[in-house]
């Protein structure tokens, strides 16, 4: 079955673009911070230039391997779900589960490692930029030496393959259920999780208010209760959606007219599959809007007090932007991704609404009116966790309720987050019916 995989990774590239370049900027961004570990073990480096090398390499790392789990992970389901009618054949033809499980890790294995062999050269160049932009800001002394070590090797090899392996797994573990006909498996663990992540969520809010105003880790407990509110929306958005639909249904259907009534009809029939659209869009909005606001906050306030910016929040101000920077990234890649593989695998449905009488502009608006609610979904639970984070931590720090910078920011990333989804799926779309309605209806998917 390793054969057979990779045969297939060689006569299909294009079907695995999406999961080299999620594994490519996953492990670039895990071994450029964790090549700060390497530096920061060099011999005769000062307490001060090792401190600041080590927070940063293990605050960014952690989120960072979050995240490419998240980005391998939405691709990979997406990918694997497409080939249901594949693996359909492969079952008729005496294939076994266990034997497509582990052609498809395989496949995954291969590619995952071709993106961490790409990555190497990158990740030398990001860290040298990186440790230049702290010894340039004060926080490094200028004569550390930049180092690309065992720790960046080994971290980039240890989370980039096994979120792989793990996640085609999985993938494949329920798409060889469904091309069997067998009933979906509850998703008990993934809802504890994502209870989980609301309970601490609100726990991490509520901790804002027991912490003293000058403390320096006052920005942490609403942070990382943004973050976890953000996670645990994203896990229920399915059923979040639903709701959603329920109550805008009539609404939607009256601006839209039947594009709308059809785009409701399809987002309530899809919401299990568009989680993976959901997902990035809410960590996106939530995140983003939550981080950057509490620092403008934090920014003002020191400003306000008239003392000189200590190391420490030049420190925490660089980790916060390189957070956010990285979220931007992976959540616009895995948007993207997500978006492009479910839109492109629909052109059999969009060549049967064309059969029956659809024009290419009616199947357009359809599309572009789905991709306004995810959008519209995905910022509204976004904002309420940003919202969560940003209310407390204004409260505590300052004397005001709400930041005059947060509208700005919030639109900024709901500008960002609106264009990448509205303009994806249209996009893809109208490349997609340019294939002839009669061949679309015929291709295998």
């Amino acid at each position: 079955m390793f054969t057979l995989a990779l045969r297939s990774v060689r006569q299909r590239p294009g079907r695995f673009l999406a999961t080299t370049l999620a594994a490519f900027l996953g492990a670039a961004i895990i071994m450029t911070f964790n090549s700060l570990h390497d530096t920061a073990g060099a011999a005769d480096l000062d307490d001060a230039s090792s401190e600041t090398l080590t927070v940063s390499a293990s605050v960014v790392g952690g989120y960072g391997t979050l995240l490419v789990f998240f980005a391998i992970a939405s691709t990979l389901t997406v990918n694997v779900r497409q080939r249901t009618d594949e693996i359909h054949l492969l079952r008729c033809t005496g294939a076994t589960p266990a034997q497509i499980t582990w052609m498809v890790v395989g496949e995954s294995a291969v590619v995952a490692l071709a993106g961490l062999v790409l990555a190497v050269g990158p990740a030398v160049l990001g860290g040298r930029a990186l440790l230049g932009m702290f010894q340039d800001s004060g926080q490094v002394a200028d004569e550390v030496d930049f180092v690309f070590g065992p720790i960046a090797l080994s971290a980039g090899i240890g989370v980039t393959l096994p979120a792989a392996v793990g996640a085609a797994f999985l993938a494949v573990r329920r798409a060889t259920r469904a091309a069997a006909g067998a009933r979906a498996p509850r998703n008990r663990l993934r809802n504890l999780g994502g209870g989980a992540a609301l309970l601490a969520g609100v726990a991490g809010v509520g901790a804002t208010f027991a912490v003293d105003a000058e403390d320096p880790a006052l920005m942490a407990a609403p942070a990382y209760g943004a973050i976890l509110l953000s996670i645990g929306f994203a896990v229920f958005s399915p059923g979040l959606l639903r709701v959603l639909l329920g109550r805008l249904e009539r609404p939607i259907t009256a601006l839209a007219g039947a594009s709308g009534y059809l785009a409701v009809h399809n987002l309530r029939q899809r919401a299990a599959q568009l989680s993976a659209v959901l997902m990035p869009l809410i960590l996106f909005t939530g995140v983003a809007t939550a981080t950057l606001s509490i620092q403008a906050v934090e920014n003002d306030a020191i400003e306000a007090s008239g003392l000189t910016r200590s190391v420490d929040d030049k420190n925490l101000e660089t980790l916060n932007l390189v957070v956010v920077g990285i979220i931007v990234v992976f959540s616009c890649i895995m948007l993207i991704n997500s978006l492009y593989a479910a839109t492109s695998y629909r052109s059999q449905e969009f060549g049967r609404q064309r059969l029956a009488g659809a024009v290419p502009g009616q199947v357009l608006a359809t599309v572009g009116t789905e991709a306004v609610v995810l959008t519209a979904t995905g910022l509204f639970f976004g904002s309420v966790a940003g919202l969560a984070g940003i209310v407390p931590f204004t409260l505590v720090r300052s004397d005001d309720t709400f930041p005059h910078q947060a509208p700005v920011i919030w639109l900024v990333t709901s500008a960002i987050a609106a264009a990448a989804t509205v303009i994806t799926s249209v996009v893809t779309a109208r490349r997609t019916l340019r294939t002839p309605a009669v061949a679309a209806v015929v291709v295998t998917a």
